[in-house]
């Protein structure tokens, strides 16, 4: 069959899109799968990455998850897809409660993250008005980097928690996110902040049991941490998101490999401007967002390293700069790499440094396997809140 010609290959594909590479993907999941078995804990993969039901099917351990989701509306389509073991893992307003109870009457078991005890009671009110026992995790700050309990604060842990179980709520339990392992500078440091959360939440599990309170759940997770963890004891599940995918800040910290990350954008060789040392492409900050993660890490990739079409990397190759609907490649400063001859319309593949920034830019995914230009499927995707 003709590649020229041919509408199932990435050379007749519009562009910018969004391409996935099936098989690493498949070889990341299975990687953080095998990990956790060795663990001997759940996993709960974070759907906020992919947000597609077509990749969901094939993090989850059954149809029906377990998951995580940072939307509601996220768990609004996968419960239509017929999940039901959802963990919504961002802290949840009072307003957003009656989509909980919508999604909890149609059969979803889906908990909620609280970290105060405004918002503690808050939950607790509306579940015993609408008699359903809503279950909440209680949020640890593990590291300082968002919401949570201080682990060190066991009044204010105790206080939520009886909130919770004595005012109508369910207290399923605890969670915590290392978001600070981004920011470390070696595996080492990344197992470090791995055993810091997972001491922070099972510290804060033993508190509120020997109260004489329930704490089934004591979830942790972070894409760095879930892979670097050396024990996970006291721990009943982790989470991750980033991992399906990989990205440039994972391969950065070391997490993964360039040849790992699964999602890429393609685009199209649109102009020259030989005398700046550019290429000019078709893929701007509204294909690959704004997400300059790499600026923070040892080696900063720009917007992304450029790739030809078959997902070899050009060396020192880079996104430079990006405008709305344009990019511009240039070689890596300092580099003593040629810019590659490449003619007008010639097909790129642009690695990109944040998976699920760069996803959200998009509404589908095309399926392709490594070493070959077939589009195998179309994946749509979805967006909102």
């Amino acid at each position: 069959m003709n590649q020229a010609t041919d509408p199932s290959t990435v050379d007749t594909l519009d562009t910018p899109c969004l391409l996935l590479d099936e098989t690493r993907m498949t070889r990341n999941i299975e990687r953080l799968n095998a990990l956790m078995a060795r663990h001997g804990v759940q996993l709960r993969p974070h759907l906020k990455t992919p947000k597609s039901i077509e990749v969901a099917r094939r993090l989850m351990a059954s149809p029906q998850g377990p998951a995580a989701v940072s939307t509601l509306q996220e768990a609004e389509q996968f419960a239509a897809a017929g999940v039901t073991d959802l963990l919504y893992a961002v802290g949840v307003s009072p307003a957003k409660l009656d989509r909980v109870l919508a999604l909890r009457r149609r059969g979803v078991d889906l908990t909620v993250v609280v970290d105060s005890i405004d918002a503690a009671l808050a939950v607790a009110r509306r579940a015993r008005e609408a008699g359903d026992a809503i279950p909440a995790l209680i949020e640890i700050d593990c590291d300082g980097h968002r919401a949570g309990v201080q682990p060190g604060n066991t009044g204010q842990l105790l206080a939520i928690a009886r909130a919770l179980h004595e005012e109508g709520a369910c207290l399923r339990g605890v969670m915590t996110h290392a978001g600070e392992s981004y920011g470390c500078d070696s595996v080492e440091a990344i197992a470090d902040m791995a055993e810091q959360e997972r001491m922070a939440a099972v510290s804060c599990a033993q508190a509120i049991r020997e109260a004489g309170l329930p704490c089934p759940v004591v979830s942790v997770g972070s894409t760095p941490t879930a892979h670097f963890a050396r024990s996970l004891e006291g721990v009943t599940e982790v989470r991750a998101g980033v991992y399906v995918f990989f990205d440039l800040v994972m391969a950065g910290l070391g997490v993964c490999a360039v040849d790992d990350i699964a999602a890429t954008v393609l685009t199209t060789v649109i102009g020259h401007q030989p005398d700046k040392g550019w290429i000019l492409v078709d893929a701007g900050w509204m294909a690959m967002s704004r997400d300059r993660g790499t600026a923070r890490q040892r080696v900063d990739q720009l917007y992304g390293l450029v790739c030809d079409a078959d997902g070899k990397v050009y060396p020192d190759l880079l996104l430079a700069e990006t405008n709305q609907e344009q990019g511009i490649i240039k070689v890596r400063p300092g580099s003593g790499a040629a810019l590659p001859e490449l003619p007008l319309g010639a097909k790129l593949r642009i690695v990109p440094n944040h998976a699920c920034a760069t996803c959200a830019q998009h509404e589908a995914y095309e399926v392709v396997r490594s070493g070959s230009p077939q589009i195998v499927a179309h994946w749509e995707r979805f967006r909102g809140w």
